[in-house]
């Protein structure tokens, strides 16, 4: 199915209004147009062309600012910034539709019924500030190496998203994550990461964490003494060593 064929953009208005409000309106209309136009032309947009988008050079701060609040950038696959949101609607309604489709030749209205019922659409949850893990938040956050964008944000996110998370576990997850990119630029506000969860992306999965490095290190005679930051400590031979937990190329450094 190509992207023209989709006939609506499906837009979740509570949970539009609570991660816009720190936006002003101008910065609204910028959001709106491009996500308009994501849908309706591709599926992905450069800085250049949304600059071209909003065509107004005194907004051009304000367009950058906005992909790099609510888009991520596709660095390995097609080089734009993306909407994960926008995706998944894209992903449901084209298998709905082809479902749709498929029923009607093989069994006819009453067949396309049935599937369509057993098709719920997303669900949109409005987002509400719990009373507890305010403690585990602030551990995720100062353990992050870049903090970028509104702390108040970000933990509104945190609170919604990582719940039931270990703080140090995603603080980790998001250290690895942007120590992978390469221009600061492309680096995404928190709040943002948080709100997309990426730390449930297969490319920012940490190598190492807690048990798994601890047991291999146990194996080859170091003897575990405690943790600090991102590194485990060990003791052999009489001298203290750290471990980073989650780097592929880890090295045995001396603690001095």
């Amino acid at each position: 199915m190509k992207k023209q064929e989709l006939p609506s953009l499906p837009l979740f208005t509570d949970k539009f209004l609570a991660e816009t409000a720190h936006l002003n309106i101008c910065e609204v209309g910028i959001y709106i147009k491009l996500i308009c136009w994501c849908w309706t032309k591709k599926r992905g947009v450069t800085e250049e062309e949304a600059i071209k988008i909003v065509n107004d050079e005194e907004h051009n701060k304000s367009t950058k600012y906005i992909l790099k609040e609510f888009f991520y950038y596709d660095s390995v696959g097609t080089g734009k910034f993306k909407h994960k949101r926008l995706e998944q609607e894209f992903e449901y309604l084209t298998l709905y539709y082809a479902n749709k489709r498929r029923s009607g030749r093989v069994g006819g209205l009453n067949s396309t019924k049935q599937t369509a019922s057993k098709m719920q659409p997303p669900i949109s949850i409005p987002i509400s500030i719990p009373n507890n893990n305010n403690s585990n938040f602030e551990i995720f956050w100062n353990k992050l190496f870049t903090k970028k964008g509104s702390k108040k944000i970000a933990k509104i996110r945190y609170l919604k998203e990582c719940e039931d998370e270990d703080p140090e576990k995603i603080s980790i997850i998001f250290n690895s994550f942007i120590k992978a990119i390469k221009e600061e630029k492309y680096i995404p506000h928190v709040a943002t990461w948080l709100n997309q969860r990426r730390f449930e992306d297969e490319d920012v999965k940490p190598f190492n964490i807690g048990p798994t490095l601890i047991e291999k290190m146990k194996k080859i005679g170091y003897k575990h003494i405690g943790s600090q930051d991102h590194y485990e400590q060990f003791t052999k031979d009489n001298k203290k060593w750290k471990v980073h937990k989650w780097k592929k190329d880890a090295i045995i450094e001396e603690d001095k």
